[in-house]
């Protein structure tokens, strides 16, 4: 799989071109303690190489075409931070053409870059190794009598990998679709606590729980678990306040699979029952997300996908007299992002907002099958609004669902996992 991939780029890049793909670090957390190690995504999805200071090297059309420096066996550190495939592993397990230990870059890299004719490389995040290859074709340069011209240009490779990326391939589409079934369960049991007394953080490690219960490496990113005036507040992450009977409880929260990412928000009903106006604002979400899946299919555009969105909860904004005027002028005017104020989708993949153009020639791509999007609408209304009808205000819902586009039309990843009403209110009650 991987093998085929990194074959996929070469095929894209002119004989000669040197691809430089350098991987994640350790990352301090603080003093001397660190965050879980998670690999470069670019990095994961042409090796699979999941360890830590890493680089691998692609030779276009030249032999050995696949290189890896890695940190060296070591038993002293393995002792201390665990396994290394070690130069042995990095060909053994990893399919390199030939390995070297990490500390040997430097040495090796003019050899590397003395026969590029282009080279591809990201610029700005690695800045020891920017300034060792920028050295290197500088005194290439200097020395150009000597027969050997330094590569003539350095190119972004994300703008290749990423194009790659946006379009899943079939083993990509297994492991979201177990990181869907992963989240179903860790929402199933979310939900079953939503009750009055819970506090979030509780819900917060229920979620954790499952996700590593059921094999995932943990959550995908920081879940959010917002209840009452919380859910309004889109990247809530405090997850600190005690739920309160009654109120909506908004959960957005997907794991990581594999380096593969879930991304799903249901909101709750604290209690077990939607009424009232907390009702007509899910109601109102609920049927804007329908809209929008209902214009998901091969061909259409993530624009669209979001106008539907937009159409229909600036409708339900004027019905519910959140705002006034004409559905035209809600809409020309942008007033509707007062309570809806983010796209309705995202690309969707080894990053939770995964990588790839999500515009063509200034246009808006079409969607083609084997491209995964999220489908998320939301309303959010400030407790402090006075300008709206106090029943609605401090009330926050979105409803996120994950979408595959196939070649008759689509997949919802996450459909396993309930939205309407009496389904919601009967996973609640069941405990």
């Amino acid at each position: 799989m991987f093998a085929e991939r990194r074959k996929r780029l070469c095929s894209n890049l002119v004989e000669g071109t040197v691809v430089i793909l350098v991987g994640s670090g350790n990352m301090v957390r603080s003093n001397d303690t660190e965050f879980p190690f998670r690999q470069d995504s670019d990095l994961h999805y042409l090796t699979g190489f999941d360890h830590p200071n890493a680089v691998a090297i692609l030779n276009v059309g030249r032999s050995p075409n696949f290189t890896l420096f890695v940190e060296p066996k070591n038993q002293e550190m393995e002792t201390w931070t665990g396994y290394r495939p070690g130069v042995e592993g990095a060909i053994e397990s990893f399919g390199a053409d030939q390995a070297f230990p990490i500390e040997e870059l430097q040495k090796r890299l003019p050899e590397i870059l003395s026969e590029a004719t282009s080279v591809y490389h990201v610029l700005g995040k690695h800045r020891e190794v920017d300034d060792q290859m920028v050295s290197i074709l500088n005194d290439m340069r200097i020395r150009s009598r000597s027969a050997k011209t330094p590569a003539a240009q350095i190119v972004d490779p994300r703008s290749v990998i990423h194009e790659m990326r946006v379009v899943k391939d079939p083993t990509e589409l297994e492991l979201m679709r177990a990181a869907a079934s992963i989240t179903k369960e860790a929402h199933r049991y979310a939900a079953s606590l939503s009750f009055d007394g819970t506090k979030e953080y509780e819900i917060e490690a229920a979620l954790s729980y499952v996700f590593r219960k059921r094999g995932a490496s943990g959550p995908a990113y920081t879940s959010i678990v917002g209840s009452g005036s919380n859910a309004t507040t889109l990247h809530y992450v405090r997850n600190e306040d005690v739920l309160k009977d009654s109120e909506l409880v908004l959960i957005d929260a997907g794991c990581e699979y594999q380096g593969y990412a879930s991304d799903v928000t249901r909101t709750y009903p604290i209690g077990g029952h939607f009424d009232g106006a907390r009702r007509a604002v899910y109601s109102a979400v609920l049927e804007a997300q329908a809209a929008s899946i209902e214009a998901s299919h091969p061909g259409a555009t993530l624009q669209e996908v979001h106008d539907a969105s937009v159409q229909h909860l600036s409708m339900c904004m004027i019905d519910l007299g959140l705002l006034s005027g004409s559905l035209d002028e809600v809409i020309e005017q942008n007033s509707y992002r007062r309570f809806y104020m983010h796209n309705t989708s995202h690309w969707l993949g080894l990053d939770v907002h995964d990588a790839g153009n999500y515009s063509i020639d200034g246009k808006p791509r079409k969607l083609l099958p084997g491209m995964v999007y999220t489908v998320e609408p939301g309303l959010y209304i400030r407790s402090d609004d006075e300008e709206v009808p106090q029943e609605f205000r401090g009330i926050g819902v979105r409803i996120e669902d994950d979408i595959h586009i196939t070649e008759s039309g689509i997949e919802i990843l996450t459909a396993d996992i309930p939205k309407e009403p009496s389904e919601v209110e009967e996973w609640v009650l069941t405990r």
